[in-house]
């Protein structure tokens, strides 16, 4: 692996969803699916069920019937890949139920 396709580091990706929260929650909820890949990827299942719930409370403001509405806008976030289409049932399938917070 390459400096060039390594994933941005979680402490990065989190400073850009706070910034993108405010402004872009779309790109927030992007954002969170990312942070939730990457926390998996490290092994961190706590944190990983953070960032999906974050996800998943983000995503439940967006309309989701048609492709269009749930069409990524990004292919990847900080070297993560996205799904080609966001919304809970592509979150629920990738990561199971979430839970509660802990």
């Amino acid at each position: 692996m390459t400096d060039q396709t390594r994933p941005a580091p979680t402490e990065e990706l989190e400073s850009v969803y706070r910034d993108e929260l405010s402004s872009d929650r779309w790109a927030a909820a992007e954002t969170s699916y990312a942070l939730a890949v990457r926390h998996r990827e490290l092994g961190d299942w706590p944190e990983s069920r953070v960032w999906v719930r974050a996800c998943l409370r983000l995503l439940d403001g967006f309309p989701d019937r048609t492709e269009a509405q749930v069409a990524t806008r990004r292919t990847d976030v900080g070297g993560v890949p996205l799904p080609t289409y966001l919304h809970e049932g592509v979150v629920r399938g990738r990561f199971g139920d979430p839970g509660r917070p802990e």
